[in-house]
């Protein structure tokens, strides 16, 4: 009977960042943060410095804040860090408080303006890869 190893994946340093109250609609920010989820950093910055979207310069800086975060993780806890290992493990964007605000229409009615704000949260890790020991081999 054949035993394999088991591999997990544990992640060596993992840092996140969050901008609230940024100023772009929800939708609009779910668009680009669906661009660079599951992408390595390094690939996500510059996909997001040429993406057309208004939205992709707030996440980009929310992405570089987080792989700044995860090397001042790995230097204070003494590991190993490579940038360009670092993953976009999770990416998401939660609607903030909306902003109300109304304009003047016809026939003296007012209708009302909803101006949307985000918070855009970006987790980046470093997968390290130990081999689990099975039971067996260690008598």
């Amino acid at each position: 009977m054949a035993t394999k190893e088991k591999q997990i994946v544990e992640p060596a340093v993992e840092a996140y960042a969050v901008a609230r109250h940024v100023r772009v609609t929800p939708m609009k920010a779910r668009r680009v943060v669906d661009l660079i989820r599951g992408k390595s950093a390094t690939e996500a910055v510059s996909t997001l410095m040429f993406a057309p979207q208004a939205a992709s310069e707030p996440v980009r800086k929310v992405l570089q804040s987080a792989m700044a975060n995860a090397r001042v993780k790995a230097d204070q806890a003494s590991a190993a860090f490579d940038e360009r290992a670092l993953v976009v493990s999770a990416a998401f964007v939660d609607e903030g408080p909306t902003m109300k605000r109304f304009r003047p229409r016809a026939q003296g009615r007012a209708s009302r303006i909803n101006k949307r704000t985000s918070h855009i949260t970006v987790v980046v890790s470093q997968p390290e890869i130990a081999a689990a020991r099975s039971r067996k081999g260690t008598r």
